[in-house]
């Protein structure tokens, strides 16, 4: 949990809220698309990573093979995938000096910024990773501008996956539950994926008791958030222990504790652009009932 960024203020969620028109009812039209291109403008990636220059994501012509995102007012805004290229070349292509991690440019980009980045950045990921039918292994081809890819053998048609995790603050007589993974230095709320066939309260009970033995009981949702890395939907919760007994699994957590709030605040900065601050703060700021 720590950071030198300062978190966002409570109840902001990064990556969440993007004013862009996804225009999602057009998709499907290649004329119009088609008069989008040469007025519009690309973010460009390399393997998962956004090209920069100078500091700030590049942008560059919408190229025929851009995935469309949306609409910024009549400008079409798209994103280019340069993963075929050695990462000099996709450089050089974008008129980039680096290519980075979004996260790690966070703290420099305005909220819509980030979440218009981190949309590509999950778009381009599956589309780049769909390239084949699970049903019959034939070759995969762009549909709907890019947000469906269908067999060019059995016409399936292809979604992007998202992978739905829940994110829980557990309380119990006016402390929370805070556990530190193998391999981290510090300590963050507990959170894991969704199973099939499980509701998502069901999620947060059995994540909990797998990773600490604390059993819960009421569990509340409160927040999510898009989490495009890849493909997470994060589902914030909170919960209340039906006692404090811990027993840590020593397979995906190190150590469980309670914390008091004082102790908690203590802690110093959470990751800013995480759920976590807001599920965090939200307790920080004292019982809300």
């Amino acid at each position: 949990m720590e950071n030198s960024v300062p978190n966002p203020p409570v109840g902001v969620l990064p990556y969440s809220g993007m004013a862009l028109d996804r225009a999602g009812a057009r998709r499907t039209d290649a004329a119009w698309l088609d008069t989008l291109r040469p007025h519009g403008h690309a973010l460009a990636f390399w393997r998962d990573r956004c090209l920069v220059r100078d500091g700030r994501p590049v942008r560059t012509a919408a190229t025929d093979d851009a995935v469309f995102l949306g609409l910024d007012g009549d400008t079409g805004l798209f994103a280019r995938d340069l993963s075929e290229m050695d990462e000099e070349a996709a450089l050089a292509a974008a008129g980039a000096d680096t290519a980075a991690d979004i996260r790690g440019l966070f703290a420099d980009l305005g909220p819509e910024d980030a979440t218009r980045l981190a949309y590509a950045r999950g778009l381009l990921h599956w589309r780049r990773n769909q390239r084949f039918c699970g049903a019959c292994g034939s070759a995969a081809v762009d549909s709907h501008a890019g947000h469906v890819r269908k067999c060019s053998g059995c016409g399936k048609l292809l979604f992007p996956r998202i992978e739905p995790a829940v994110i829980v603050l557990v309380e119990h007589e006016d402390r929370c539950l805070l556990g530190r993974h193998r391999g981290a230095r510090g300590f963050s709320t507990l959170a894991g994926f969704v199973e099939i066939g499980e509701s998502l309260e069901d999620a947060v009970r059995r994540e909990v008791a797998e990773e600490s033995g604390v059993a819960v009981g009421a569990v509340e949702y409160l927040a999510s958030q898009a989490w495009p890395f890849p493909s997470g939907l994060m589902l914030g919760f909170r919960a209340e222990a039906v006692s404090p007994d811990i027993a840590v699994d020593r397979d995906e957590l190190e150590e469980a504790r309670w914390f008091t709030r004082a102790e908690v605040a203590a802690l110093g900065d959470r990751r800013p652009d995480s759920v976590e601050s807001f599920l965090v703060d939200r307790w920080l700021v004292g019982p809300q009932h």
